[in-house]
């Protein structure tokens, strides 16, 4: 029998959406009203939250249920505990006072869900960064109070992109809290899109990935991480390929200060590829290829890189033994399943 005990660690899945029902409704009247101005949030909901289609249904069922239909998916697949997090966009298609409002009511949902399941569910605090005090107020209730294990935000709010030091007290909260951040991906920005989606390439396939390597680059040269140099950040997808470009990232930033082309790319204490290494976490949410993963493991860190299933976007039961049987030591292989998540979001 398949039990914690007899393989010697728990299996703990640390990038796994839900949204309320209330959001979701939401969601819906923005799809109605269909002036929302995103073309990225219509692509991604027009087709989970309208399509007739079995995976999105499939999808969008799953997604909103948190206790029998999740629990029993979760035991088919031998996942001990899930991570939750708001699903992309959030709230941050909304105005800041609705989007706090959302945030705060999506938070206290998921810790009387936590309540009731403790050995089986955590979750990331949803925020309104666009409302960057309210935010960081929230992120102190929701670790204080409510028990929550850091903040989540979806890359972009609204086409804006968090180096501007107008969110900065985000970080700031993050950093004294001493919890993570997980900067999910969402659909390109407006500004953006449009190459992704005349092709369907600006959600998963593609786009997600794109969008959120730009916003964690563009954090990076902005300084961020020498104001707050003890702020950890999660990036799912294996680093959404970061970890690839590590020379080059390192070559051409020096280059571009040295040659001064840009007041927006400044010296840093260290090459942006430290940043990398030091200030950042992984998880393998969608990404189950061993080659893939071994490679970012051996350059990051086997402490710094997690398992993670994507549920229900990327809800494949045989990726878990395929994880079962990377070649790692039974310290390594504890390391990612448990013990990183545990060190990294104090489980």
């Amino acid at each position: 029998m398949d039990t914690a005990q007899s393989r010697g660690y728990l299996r703990i899945a640390t990038e796994e959406a839900w949204v309320t029902k209330e959001l979701m409704t939401r969601y819906q009247q923005l799809l109605d009203a269909g002036n929302h101005g995103d073309p990225g949030f219509q692509s991604l909901w027009g087709f989970f939250g309208r399509s007739q289609s079995q995976r999105a249904r499939d999808l969008f069922e799953r997604i909103q249920d948190m206790e029998e239909r999740r629990l029993a998916d979760m035991d088919a697949t031998g996942i001990d505990r899930q991570l939750l997090m708001l699903t992309a966009p959030g709230v941050q298609m909304f105005e800041p006072a609705e989007a706090c409002a959302l945030a705060a009511s999506s938070n206290d949902q998921l810790a009387q869900t936590i309540t009731r399941h403790p050995d089986r569910f955590s979750g990331l605090a949803a925020i309104a960064p666009h409302a960057p005090a309210a935010a960081a107020a929230e992120i102190e209730r929701s670790v204080r109070k409510l028990g929550l294990k850091g903040a989540l935000v979806n890359s972009h709010i609204q086409g804006r992109y968090m180096d501007d030091p107008f969110f900065w007290p985000i970080f700031e909260a993050c950093e004294a809290l001493d919890v993570p951040l997980y900067l999910h991906p969402n659909a390109p920005s407006p500004q953006m899109v449009e190459p992704f989606l005349s092709r369907c390439l600006d959600a998963a396939i593609y786009g997600f990935a794109v969008e959120t390597g730009l916003h964690t680059l563009r954090l990076i040269v902005s300084g961020l991480f020498d104001r707050f140099p003890r702020l950890k950040i999660v990036l799912g997808h294996l680093g959404e390929g970061l970890p690839f470009w590590l020379y080059r990232i390192d070559f051409m930033h020096g280059g571009i200060v040295r040659a001064g082309r840009s007041p927006g790319v400044q010296a840093l204490k260290r090459k942006p590829s430290e940043y990398l290494k030091e200030n950042f976490y992984y998880t393998t949410s969608g990404m189950p290829w061993e080659p893939a993963i071994s490679f970012v493991q051996q350059q990051m860190g086997y402490d710094r890189v997690m398992y993670a299933m994507d549920y229900p976007y990327q809800y494949v039961a045989e990726e878990v033994a395929a994880m079962d049987a990377l070649p790692l030591t039974p310290e390594q292989k504890k390391q990612f399943f448990q013990t990183n998540a545990e060190k990294i979001f104090r489980l």
